[in-house]
C-alpha cells in the first residue's frame, strides 16, 4: 500500500531528528541487507551517512527490522524529493554488493512502492541481479542523469560543435584546447590555474585532442578543485557523490550509482566515455578500525553537495556538470568555494583519509607517470605541485 504524501504546505521539512533517524537506520537496513545480514561494508557505509546527513550517530548492529509499509509511514510527513533521497540510499546500500540477490532489490523495490517512488535505477538494480549487465548499462542511459541530453544545450562545455551524445570526445577541437590551454596563463591561486595545474601534473590531455575525456566528463575535474579531492580511484568515488547529491534532479543519483559499479562491483565494464571497471575501491579500508575508510569519505562527500548553495542565484540545487566553469576560471579558488557555500571536509572523512590533489595520496603512479611523460614531451620540468602517491599503491 503507498502511504500517501502529505497536502501542500503540511510537509515536514526541518532535519530528522533522533527518533527518524532510528526508524531510518531500521528501515534501511531491513530493505538492503541479504539474507545473511547487513555486509561489514552496508553497515559502515550506512552509518557513516546518517551521521554525516543528520548529525545522529546510529550503531545499526541488531536494530529491530522496520518492512516498507512501516519505514514508509514514519516518513509520512515527508515530501517526495525526501523520500525519493530515502529510496536512493537504500538502493545505493544494496548496489554494493556482488553478488545482488534478487531478494534484495525486490525489497528496495517494495520500499520504493509503499513511498510512492519512481527511482529509475531500481531497473538497473534487477538487471544487476539477473545477470543482465549489458541491459542494465542500456537502463543507465534510459534512466539516468543523460536521459535528457539536448546537445544544443550543452554551451557551458564550450565545444566549438555539437556533441552527438552526452559522453562524446571532441578530439579535434582546437579551440576548446586552446582555451584549456589558456588557464596556465591565470594567477597562481585561480580555480582555472588550479585545474590547469590537475591536468599537467597527471599527464591529462585537454578536451579538443587526442587521448582527452569526453568534455562533459571533464566537468567533473573542476569538482576535484573546487571540493579538495585528489584523483586516484577512492577520490573520484567522493567527486561523483559530491556531484550527484548537490543536484536536486534526482536523475543525478545514477552518476553514483555508475562509479560505484565501476570502481566497487565492477557490474559496468564503461561509463561516462572514459572510465573502466576496477573493483574494490569503496570497500577499501571501509572498516571501523580505519575510521570507516572510503565509505566514511563518500558519505561526508555526500553531505558536502547536499549543503552546496550557489549564493548568486538562490538556488539550492547545482549541477556541477553544467557550471560554465570558464567563467569562474579567473577567480581565487576560495571565492568560488564561497560561491556554493562549500563545507570544510568533516574531520571523521580527513581522519578515514580524504585528500586533496596536492596532498600525499592525492594522485595515482600512473598519473605521475603520465605527468612525466608530458612534461618530458614538451621539454618543461615535472611538477606534481606536492601531490604524491599512496603509500600502498
Amino acid at each position: 500500500m503507498v502511504v500517501p504524501l502529505p497536502a501542500p504546505g503540511e510537509e515536514k521539512l526541518t532535519r530528522p531528528d533522533a527518533a527518524e533517524v532510528q526508524a531510518m537506520a531500521r528501515g534501511f537496513a531491513t530493505a538492503a541487507a541479504p539474507a545473511g545480514g547487513l555486509t561489514d561494508l552496508q553497515r559502515v557505509l550506512l552509518e557513516a551517512l546518517l551521521v554525516a546527513m543528520t548529525d545522529h550517530r546510529v550503531a545499526v548492529a541488531g536494530l529491530e527490522p522496520l518492512p516498507p509499509e512501516g519505514f514508509a509511514e514514519a516518513l509520512a510527513p515527508r515530501n517526495l524529493a525526501f523520500r525519493t533521497r530515502g529510496v536512493q540510499i537504500a538502493l545505493l546500500l544494496a548496489l554494493v554488493l556482488r553478488p545482488l540477490p534478487v531478494e534484495v532489490v525486490a525489497k528496495v523495490e517494495a520500499l520504493a512502492r509503499a513511498m510512492g517512488v519512481d527511482e529509475g535505477m531500481v531497473d538497473v538494480a534487477r538487471r544487476f541481479a539477473a545477470g543482465s549487465l549489458g541491459l542494465a548499462a542500456v537502463d543507465f542511459e534510459r534512466n539516468g542523469y543523460t536521459a535528457d541530453w539536448d546537445p544544443s544545450a550543452a554551451g557551458a562545455l564550450h565545444t566549438s560543435s555539437e556533441l552527438r551524445s552526452a559522453w562524446d570526445l571532441a578530439v579535434t577541437d582546437a579551440a576548446l584546447a586552446e582555451r584549456w590551454d589558456a588557464l596556465g596563463d591565470l594567477p597562481e591561486g585561480t580555480l582555472g590555474r588550479a585545474v590547469w595545474q590537475l591536468y599537467r601534473a597527471r599527464g591529462f590531455a585537454p578536451p579538443g585532442r587526442p587521448g582527452s575525456a569526453p568534455p562533459l566528463l571533464a566537468q567533473h575535474d573542476w569538482a576535484h578543485v573546487l571540493a579538495d579531492y585528489g584523483t586516484t580511484v577512492e577520490s573520484e568515488l567522493e567527486v561523483f557523490g559530491f556531484i550527484a547529491r548537490a543536484n536536486d534532479d534526482m536523475r543525478a543519483f545514477s552518476l553514483l550509482a555508475m562509479v560505484v559499479s565501476l570502481f566497487e562491483t565492477g557490474y559496468l565494464r564503461t561509463g561516462a566515455g572514459l572510465f573502466r571497471a576496477d573493483l574494490g575501491h569503496l570497500s577499501s579500508g571501509s572498516t571501523p578500525d580505519a575510521h570507516g575508510g572510503v565509505a566514511t569519505r563518500l558519505a561526508d562527500a555526500m553531505a558536502r553537495g547536499a549543503w552546496c548553495h550557489d549564493t548568486e542565484t538562490g538556488s539550492d540545487s547545482i549541477d556541477f556538470l553544467q557550471v560554465d566553469w570558464f567563467a569562474l576560471a579567473p577567480l581565487p579558488v576560495e571565492d568560488v568555494r564561497r560561491r556554493f557555500a562549500l563545507r570544510p571536509k568533516s574531520a571523521d572523512a580527513l581522519a578515514a583519509g580524504s585528500v586533496g590533489p596536492w596532498e600525499p595520496g592525492g594522485i595515482s603512479r600512473f598519473q605521475v607517470a603520465s605527468g612525466r611523460s608530458m612534461a618530458a614531451a614538451s621539454g618543461t620540468p615535472y611538477d606534481s605541485y606536492g601531490a604524491t602517491p599512496p603509500a600502498q599503491a
